[in-house]
């Protein structure tokens, strides 16, 4: 067998990944061998007596944050059922963007184990002691990782020779190359609402298809870069909080 790759997701509601993993493509990679996830729940390692993983933030401020001790313990044991112990994704908003070069990178890993926070974040000590790759996958705030954890899994995957049923299909999306956007598809019926699939692709001449796909994939990216250029000039509308 060739690269496969496994995910640990250390997370407080491990239950939100139940149907997840029944999902058609990842259930048979899993079924297949090509893929292993694992999720563990955070709560099993703490120490405290109410079994809590969260606490206010010394400086005051809203909300909770979570301690250090339950998700260190939780990491390094996890990390301890297999070799090897994987690399340690945090998701974060402080990380780097999830970008499509970052997900041919990780793909590249054997095995990830995903933290998944909640809350108003994690005690910066977890960081500092388990130098973790930190990683956004977007300007936007979610409830917590399990979110960016599962477009995470979802990405990394599709990477992973034998998961799609033709590889070429990662070839030919849409970032497979730097700024590259795919061109647009079409199926059954020809016409369909006054709209018609364009002639060229019904006429079977393979190298006009080419042609006309590569000039309507460089039609959408520059179409895509001159949009977000003219939003980065007009001063753009980020927010700097995301996945917690």
């Amino acid at each position: 067998m060739g690269h496969t790759i496994r995910f640990d997701v250390l997370t407080l509601f491990p239950g939100i990944f139940e149907s997840y993993l029944r999902q058609s493509l990842l259930e048979d990679a899993i079924q297949a061998g090509l893929v292993q996830v694992h999720p563990w729940n955070i709560r099993d390692w703490t120490q405290d007596k109410h079994n809590r993983v969260d606490d206010r933030p010394f400086g005051g401020g809203p909300g909770m944050v979570l301690m250090a001790q339950p998700v260190v313990d939780c990491v390094e044991a996890v990390q301890a059922k297999a070799e090897p112990p994987g690399k340690l994704v945090m998701l974060t908003p402080a990380g780097e963007r999830l970008t499509q070069r970052t997900v041919e990178k990780l793909a590249q890993e054997p095995r990830l184990l995903l933290l998944c926070g909640r809350y108003e974040g994690f005690d910066d000590r977890i960081r500092q002691l388990l130098s973790p790759w930190e990683i956004s996958v977007g300007d936007f705030v979610c409830n917590g990782g399990e979110v960016p954890a599962m477009v995470l899994i979802d990405t990394v995957i599709r990477l992973i020779p034998g998961v799609l049923g033709d590889d070429q299909s990662a070839t030919d999306e849409s970032h497979s190359e730097e700024g590259r956007l795919e061109y647009p598809q079409y199926t059954r019926p020809r016409a369909y609402r006054g709209l018609e699939v364009p002639e060229i692709l019904l006429g079977g001449n393979h190298q006009a298809v080419a042609k006309w796909r590569r000039e309507q994939s460089e039609l959408r990216s520059r179409e895509r870069n001159n949009r977000d250029n003219r939003d980065k000039a007009n001063g753009g509308c980020e927010s700097s909080d995301s996945n917690k």
